[in-house]
């Protein structure tokens, strides 16, 4: 199944809202590089965290020390799609389905971002991949052209 497919068969939205990007995404250009293998989103303490698309959560609990809800997306192929999210606190346990829309975290406080945020990974198997390409985009329209 190739991937545009997959992302035109999810019902998608931002885990937050109004959504505002912070820092964006900046592959590594290898798996022990430095680089920001997600995006942050603006995102106060207490901020709820949706989940983007429909899904089953996996992993609910903390990771060095900072809260972190990873969502394996239904229908997203093999292997399939995993989105996290952190620093946030858990509303939800580890084997919950979920809707698209449904909270399962708070963004909690943290010193990822110069200020609060949310920070959005998307992986496929090991693969880090871009969030932004969950993220819901405007219907395009044709102008006329003027003659």
């Amino acid at each position: 199944m190739q991937l545009t497919t997959v992302f035109l068969a999810l019902a998608l939205l931002w885990p937050v809202a109004p959504p505002q990007i912070l820092r964006g995404w900046h592959p590594p250009p290898g798996p022990y590089a430095a680089g920001h293998r997600g995006v942050d989103l603006a995102a106060p303490p207490g901020t709820p965290v949706l989940a983007p698309a429909a899904g089953t959560v996996t992993f609910a609990g903390e990771v060095g020390g900072r809260g972190v809800v990873t969502l394996t997306l239904t229908g997203t192929g093999t292997p399939p799609l995993r989105t996290t999210f952190s620093p946030v606190t858990p509303l939800i346990t580890a084997g919950t389905r979920v809707a698209p829309g449904t909270p399962i975290a708070e963004a909690a406080p943290d010193a990822h971002c110069a200020s609060p945020c949310l920070h959005w990974g998307l992986l496929r198997g090991e693969t880090y991949l871009d969030p932004l390409l969950l993220a819901p985009r405007p219907r395009s329209r044709l102008l006329p052209v003027a003659g």
